[in-house]
């Protein structure tokens, strides 16, 4: 029987280096890096969701990076479909991004959900609108909430009403219901899980390398296009703070620690979806501790034992 051929995914929280480690793999096996970053897909936020520069995607392949107008959602469904023709024209596709629905539709497939009532899907968006983001978030089965931010309004709300309609969480039908089966793929999985100090510090210094490479005007920008602020893209990390400032509702200062705050909570929920859901057989699973911070290139040292277990697994 010919063997499937291997994709590598390199996951992990935001800021914990998983660029510069793709980046890396890359170089070394000529692969091609494709995104698993729900909000790197939408091209007028290169700088506030940290996409590959000109550089690094001219060091080697990038794929589905600011594919999307922010005026247009994308689905896991979507994501997949589009992952999966890539992925079966390149000879080694690295998988990179921290959004674990993505991973899961991959190595476990797209799960087959039961209708919901057309009264819990009202109620649903009733509860949303009178009560905000945060408290539908509170409601959910504690599964579900892990993998959506507080203020991703269109999730909270699909999620919401699955659990009204069927009395079970999105997560748990998600995890049990898959109907499309794994992608045709060996996977070999290295998880980026570094320190929560570290953590906090690599987030920090990148939101300040942020609005240094200009991400207050990409936000004024996004602003002029009159979006409906519930589209994901409008939610990405530093969006809404950023836009509370051009808005006078804050000082730049207070903006930024309010986002940089945000985003640790949220790298904290990753982390903990990440250890809970292996993204391959536990035996290919390589987890990497790694300190990244802002470094862009690994110790030679790392480099060599995470460039061994890919050699182990070609």
């Amino acid at each position: 029987m010919t063997q499937r051929p291997l994709a590598l995914l390199v996951a992990g929280p935001t800021a914990s280096g998983k660029s510069a480690l793709a980046l890396a793999l890359a170089r070394r096996f000529g692969g091609t890096v494709i995104n698993a970053d729900s909000m790197q897909l939408y091209r007028e936020l290169r700088v506030l969701t940290a996409r590959p520069t000109e550089a690094e995607e001219a060091a080697a392949p990038h794929r589905l990076y600011g594919t999307r107008p922010a005026a247009e959602p994308a689905s896991v469904a979507w994501w997949r479909a589009a992952a999966l023709a890539e992925m079966a024209a390149v000879p080694l596709p690295i998988l990179c991004g921290g959004t674990g629905l993505y991973f899961l539709s991959l190595t476990e497939g797209l799960s087959a959900l039961p209708p919901v009532p057309p009264a819990a899907r009202a109620e649903a968006r009733a509860a949303l609108a009178a009560l905000g983001p945060a408290a539908i978030h509170a409601r959910l089965d504690a599964e579900t909430a892990a993998g959506l931010r507080p203020g991703d309004s269109q999730r909270l709300a699909r999620a919401y009403e699955v659990l009204l309609g069927t009395g079970r969480g999105l997560a748990a039908w998600q995890r049990e219901g898959a109907h499309t089966g794994p992608a045709p793929f060996r996977f070999a999985a290295l998880r980026l899980d570094p320190p929560r100090e570290a953590l906090r510090n690599a987030i920090a210094a990148r939101f300040d390398a942020m609005l240094g490479a200009g991400a207050l005007e990409e936000v004024r920008a996004l602003a002029a296009l009159g979006l409906d602020p519930a589209l994901p893209a409008m939610r990405a990390h530093g969006v809404p703070e950023l836009l509370a400032h051009i808005r006078g509702e804050m000082p730049l200062e207070a903006a930024r620690a309010r986002a940089v705050l945000h985003t640790g909570q949220y790298t904290k929920r990753q982390a903990t979806w990440f250890r809970h859901h292996p993204l391959a057989d536990p035996t290919d699973t390589h987890i990497i501790h790694a300190r990244i911070g802002g470094v862009t290139q690994f110790q030679e040292s790392q480099q060599a034992e995470i460039f061994a277990f890919v050699e182990r697994w070609r």
